[in-house]
């Protein structure tokens, strides 16, 4: 049996559909208040569902019974963000901690682990709660697999972060001319699935990035090509990227501050090793545009 967390979000969910297509064993914890489409999605998909949270111990223990690996996508930021409830404290450290031990106290084989890339070096709540899930996970005695995906296409690349492809306009960060291993959900997914029986995921830390490294300038010419339209661009310099970082005090703000940073200092990832244990095609920045920006102008 496998089990997810973080089921409901943009990557526990893609993970999920992958296990149940590939015929494997499901459980997706999930939380009552979740979007009851997502659940029944889940549900209609194969998984199983149990209710629980990762600030509950209890219903982590029940969640573990049984299950031979975990694959963990969850955190606090950025949607269920709480201040002082549903945090980087309570969710990203503690209730990882909590999960491991868990897991660890069931049985578990095998834990998967979603972390950040490790291009982001700033003091910032968010990559400091990554490491220290890393360093306790590895100390567990579990046989561990740390992905750190590069920055989202979904995430980075879209209306979210100012990214807005349907109106041709786009914030960019730093100078833009720093290349970054840009990937795709659905890819992340992947890599995480596949680590389940890959001889190569066994106890590895595995920085992960798309099959080309693109600076964001780049990226706007692309969509731009396949668009048919000039993007209006807006910079956010790195000087005043760092000054918001010094001037944060919500944990949130400080952890995208540094985010942004690492974007705009850049992220080449070199795939060539990792493909080889990991052999598969990987979705380019050109295909996503071509799809985001076929979904964007289709007629309401």
């Amino acid at each position: 049996m496998n089990l997810v967390v973080g089921a409901t979000g943009i990557l526990g969910q893609e993970i999920c559909r992958q296990l149940c297509a590939a015929g494997k064993p499901l459980r997706a914890l999930v939380r009552a208040s979740a979007d009851p489409a997502k659940l029944e999605q889940l549900s209609q998909w194969g998984a199983t569902l149990v209710y629980g949270d990762l600030r509950n111990r209890p219903s982590l223990d029940l969640a573990c019974r049984g299950v031979d690996a975990v694959i963990v996508t969850v955190s606090a930021m950025p949607f269920s963000y709480k201040p002082g409830e549903n945090n980087i404290q309570n969710v990203d450290v503690q209730g990882m901690y909590d999960l491991v031990d868990a897991a660890k106290a069931a049985g578990v084989h095998h834990f998967v682990y979603t972390s950040a890339t490790g291009n982001i070096q700033l003091d910032a709540p968010l990559p400091n709660a990554k490491r220290a899930v890393e360093r306790y996970l590895r100390a567990s005695g579990m046989i561990y697999t740390i992905l750190r995906p590069g920055y989202f296409m979904e995430v980075w690349l879209s209306p979210a972060v100012g990214f807005d492809a349907a109106h041709a306009k786009a914030t960019i960060y730093g100078d833009g001319t720093k290349p970054l291993s840009w990937i795709a959900v659905p890819d992340i997914a992947r890599f995480a699935v596949a680590s389940l029986d890959n001889p190569a995921a066994r106890n590895a830390i595995i920085e992960l990035g798309g099959p080309e490294a693109l600076t964001p300038l780049q990226v706007v010419e692309i969509f731009e090509r396949i668009g048919g339209r000039k993007f209006e661009l807006q910079f956010a310099p790195a000087e005043a990227l760092t000054a918001q970082w010094k001037a944060a005090t919500d944990p949130m703000q400080q952890s995208f501050s540094a985010i942004m940073l690492g974007y705009a200092g850049g992220d080449p990832i070199d795939m060539g090793k990792t493909l080889k244990a990991f052999p598969m095609q990987m979705t380019t920045v050109a295909e996503y545009a071509e799809r985001t920006l076929k979904a964007a102008l289709q007629p309401a």
